[in-house]
């Protein structure tokens, strides 16, 4: 597969100007002249400050964007964090990353640790906190430092490249570049290295105008609430031809719709990612008009690989790789090739060769890749039976009765899922009437038995969500240990379990 040669970052800044608009926000907008001269004027702090390694602590806005192209023409170490990592969270980042200044807004509370550190004006509401950094190795090139909690509380720092960068950005540009999407709305935080990658380098690529409301206009709330009808608010207030979504988000927006909520008709290309969407739900995507295209990435690979686009859709798979990338499948494991991180913080193993992904899957013989779970999550029933539980917890979120799920069986009987309702009201009865529905799609091995309901939302505070909002299952399992087990002791004698053991016996 040949690759196209992608333009530096020093190229494309520089194209940065004249009188169109190209940054918008709810109540304001910047020329790509006003761009320019904001990005320049970062630059020159950022150089004063003698800051070699940028972190920064910001909500989405015109600044975010302008900050990180300011980081970028000096060819210094952006460190974006979310806004919902907690403290411990912010100051294991800073101390790992080695970052030497931290940029926060104006009139951000600090935490007791840096209260009486020095810090200057930046500009636009920002300051500059001068930290006291320890001398931190990189691999060569770093140029971002995104960060992943991974499996643990603790987030991993995975450092990337200018030209991984672009490679990336170049690809969605293209894959983008048939439907002409001239308006992008970030609705994810600019934190997040597929909106950074997506919604600021590709839309520049494609000299799209970037619209940059806050998250609290977005309808986000902490780490996980959504107010949908600020959502579908902010979305007409835009009119935004591209944006990317979760699946949170899509499902949300495919409910209202559902239940008659008025939608722009500017949609043009929602890419969706982040975690399994279901062949279901994008069918009911598309039922309510909305232009849907699902893909596939990972950080260490600089985000996106593979993806749905104009012309080149099927239904069931996450698209075809993009053109910087090659996909190949190994004993079920897809391993991706192409573009890669530079290595992981404080991770002294070279970096080469194909990336592990950990995700199982397969490529049909059209080239569309074809997401079947996680390796480290499959689990074996009792029965023998490999279960991957994002299959079975995608069939369970899209039921209008299930907010958040982990299913669980590991060498158990029959499986259970422990779940937050959006009704913690709801009953019994119903709460069966809706199990049954999803099961009614599942082959038998697959079925979730029944429902242990969660004691309070999982949310990325009390350790239950990794920060791009995934489960950490072992956390939920241990917190509703005891009403797991209780669940299984109440079914063990059911005809089922026996009917079970004589089918595994046949």
């Amino acid at each position: 597969m040949s690759m196209r040669i992608e333009p530096s970052f020093d190229r494309l800044i520089a194209g940065i100007g004249g009188d169109a608009v190209r940054v918008r926000w709810t109540d304001g907008h910047w020329t790509g002249d006003d761009f320019a001269a904001r990005i320049r004027s970062y630059a020159d702090a950022l150089r004063d400050s003698g800051a070699q390694r940028i972190a920064s602590r910001l909500d989405n806005g015109p600044e975010w964007l302008a900050l990180d192209l300011a980081i970028r023409s000096l060819g210094r170490v952006h460190v974006p964090l979310p806004t919902f990592f907690t403290p411990g969270q912010v100051a294991h980042a800073l101390a790992s990353s080695g970052a030497d200044v931290l940029v926060l807004p104006a009139d951000a509370a600090l935490p007791e640790a840096f209260a009486a550190l020095p810090s200057r004006a930046l500009g636009d509401g920002m300051r500059l906190v001068s930290l006291p950094a320890q001398p931190v190795d990189l691999p060569e090139g770093t140029v971002v430092i995104t960060f992943t909690s991974g499996t643990t509380g603790t987030p991993k720092g995975v450092c990337l490249g200018a030209d991984a960068l672009l490679a990336v950005a170049g690809s969605l540009a293209e894959a983008a570049g048939p439907l002409s999407a001239k308006r992008h709305l970030c609705l994810m935080p600019l934190s997040t290295l597929l909106e950074n990658v997506g919604g600021l380098y590709a839309a520049l690529l494609s000299d799209a105008e970037i619209v940059v409301p806050s998250l609290g206009e977005i309808g986000y709330s902490g780490s996980a609430g959504l107010d949908v009808p600020t959502l579908i608010a902010c979305l007409h207030r835009h009119r935004p031809e591209s944006a990317i979504l979760l699946p949170q988000l899509l499902l949300a927006l495919v409910m209202a719709a559902e239940r008659g909520a008025a939608l722009p008709d500017s949609l043009k290309f929602l890419a969706v990612g982040g975690g399994r969407v279901g062949e279901t739900l994008i069918a009911r995507a598309g039922a309510v008009g909305l232009p849907v295209f699902e893909g596939y990435g990972l950080s260490e690979c600089a985000s996106v690989v593979c993806l749905n686009r104009p012309g080149a859709t099927r239904a069931g798979s996450v698209g075809r790789p993009l053109q910087h990338a090659r996909v190949s499948v190994r004993d079920g494991e897809l391993f991706v090739e192409g573009v890669r991180m530079l290595g992981y913080l404080g991770d002294e193993v070279s970096r080469h060769g194909p990336v592990a992904t950990g995700d199982l899957g397969h490529i049909d013989d059209d080239g569309f890749v074809h997401i079947t779970g996680r390796r480290k999550h499959l689990f074996i029933t009792a029965f023998g039976r490999n279960v991957s539980p994002e299959w079975v917890e995608s069939e369970l979120l899209q039921h209008p009765a299930f907010a958040q799920a982990v299913v669980h069986g590991e060498a158990r009987p029959f499986n259970i899922a422990i779940a937050w309702l959006r009704d913690p009201a709801l009953g019994d009865e119903a709460l069966r009437a809706a199990l049954d529905a999803v099961n009614r799609a599942l082959p038998d091995y697959a079925r979730v038995r029944d429902i242990v309901r969660a004691d309070a939302l999982f949310t990325f505070a009390d350790g239950l969500l990794t920060s791009n909002g995934r489960p950490r299952r072992d956390a939920i399992l241990a917190r509703h240990a005891d009403a797991v087990e209780a669940c299984y002791a109440r079914h063990a004698s059911e005809p089922i379990f026996f009917d079970h053991l004589q089918e595994s016996a046949a």
